[in-house]
């Protein structure tokens, strides 16, 4: 009984990160769209942002924050927050 209930509580816990995105809202002011690198616990990804256009994109993490690489630097942006995309530039809501 106890193996039971510890091997269904390890294949929950892998479920749940395995299921973890990372998400933001974005309005790009600019047509262009943009692939930006994105830093979270230790790793790198990507995230793109289509231009024009308000939207939602999301990152296979974990983390509650990640730090995007813009033109302008690299900017940390909390899971969930509502950013604004102009001349590559993000700036948080």
């Amino acid at each position: 009984m106890k193996f039971k209930t510890l091997f269904l509580s390890a294949a929950f816990l892998l479920v749940v990160n395995v299921a973890s995105a990372f998400t933001v809202r974005y309005y790009n002011n600019d047509s262009q769209k943009y692939t930006m690198e994105v830093r979270s616990n230790g790793s790198t990804q990507t995230i793109e942002f289509s231009g024009s256009t308000t939207s939602s994109a999301s990152v296979q993490t974990s983390a509650s924050e990640v730090e995007i690489k813009t033109s302008c630097g690299w900017v940390k942006v909390k899971d969930g927050a509502k950013i604004t995309i102009k001349d590559g530039c993000i700036k948080i809501e």
